[in-house]
């Protein structure tokens, strides 16, 4: 089927410039419309400026995001330093605690070596008690019975008393031991003060 032709000859033609010339005129007004939105203004220094007329300075929406981010980070950071500040307050507390621990255990340490101090101090006074308390005994014995009694010692036990005892004493009990305990007895005697430095 042929499709009728709307335009034929000088008639068809002539619309058509008319249409062209229309399409022309609205694309120059479209142009000149926004072209007229923007004012030249020559400036105190002769430049050109380009003013839009009817604007209102408004901070542009990322400005103000950037602001808020900003913002939020200054708080969330407040907040951080808050909370170590709380934990550090935290940990000088229970330092404080630990230190006030440490110092009673210091002093009950003290304490209980003074006590013992004076306990060992007792304990070598009552030893020392005995020993001169048995050598007065042994001293009052007769000699010939008391070298009876050191014959059946330790060397070195029966010398130490013998050590302590008055000489007269001790000699009386040395002449009743046999060769052999008097002469192991004299050498560890002997041999006591060999060690020290003379003067």
């Amino acid at each position: 089927m042929k499709m009728p032709r709307l335009f034929s000859g000088r008639n068809g033609r002539g619309s058509t410039l008319l249409i062209a010339g229309l399409l022309v005129g609205s694309a120059a007004l479209r142009i000149g419309a926004g072209a007229g939105q923007a004012v030249a203004t020559e400036t105190a220094v002769g430049t050109t400026e380009v003013v839009a007329p009817n604007t209102v300075e408004v901070e542009p929406a990322g400005e103000q995001q950037e602001i808020s981010n900003m913002l939020r980070a200054f708080q969330e950071r407040e907040a951080r330093l808050k909370e170590r500040e709380r934990q550090m307050e935290m940990r000088m507390k229970a330092l404080s605690v630990a230190d006030e621990q440490i110092e009673r255990r210091l002093v009950n340490l003290q304490d209980a070596e003074e006590s013992l101090r004076e306990l060992l101090a007792l304990a070598d006074t009552a030893a020392e008690d005995d020993l001169a308390r048995l050598t007065a005994v042994y001293e009052s014995m007769k000699p010939k019975d008391a070298a009876a009694l050191f014959e059946e010692m330790e060397p070195a036990f029966a010398a130490g008393f013998l050590g302590r005892m008055r000489p007269e004493a001790a000699a009386g009990i040395m002449a009743g031991l046999s060769p052999q305990a008097a002469y192991t007895i004299s050498v560890i005697l002997a041999g006591r003060n060999a060690d020290v430095p003379k003067g």
